[in-house]
């Protein structure tokens, strides 16, 4: 596995360096061949604070996907190579070297100002122990 896919037990985000914006606040990794196939499919839409991060990943289709999303495809260090915007469903996108394919909510790369050759970073949050009641 890349050193860029965090390894770490608490929540993940997703934050672009040039801008330190946070992109997106729940992020899920799609890494094994299962998770990789199922994506997206079968939901109605993605939340604009979600990503889905698939890796290894160059290509992607949104066939059977009742909605478009953005793709930032990057390198194994988190440098994005092309950003797609609202990938309507039944098309496909790809980029030659790309490690990883990142899926937002149609119009989160724009609104957050993702360029390609931003790096892009996965930040594993400690989780916080719960509260003992007093």
């Amino acid at each position: 596995m890349s050193a860029w896919v965090p390894v770490g037990v608490g929540p993940v985000l997703l934050v672009n360096e040039r801008t330190q914006q946070v992109i997106a606040r729940k992020v899920e990794l799609a890494l094994s061949r299962r998770t990789r196939r199922v994506g997206l499919l079968g939901r109605t839409r993605i939340d604009a604070a979600a990503a889905l991060v698939l890796a290894p990943c160059w290509t992607i289709h949104t066939a059977f996907m009742r909605f478009p999303i953005d793709l930032l495809f990057v390198d194994r260090y988190g440098r994005s190579l092309r950003v797609v915007h609202a990938l309507k469903p039944w098309r496909a996108a790809m980029s030659a070297g790309a490690y990883a394919a990142i899926e937002l909510a149609a119009g989160m790369a724009k609104q957050h100002g993702v360029e390609r050759g931003d790096r892009l970073h996965l930040v594993s949050t400690p989780v916080q122990p719960p509260r003992e009641a007093v």
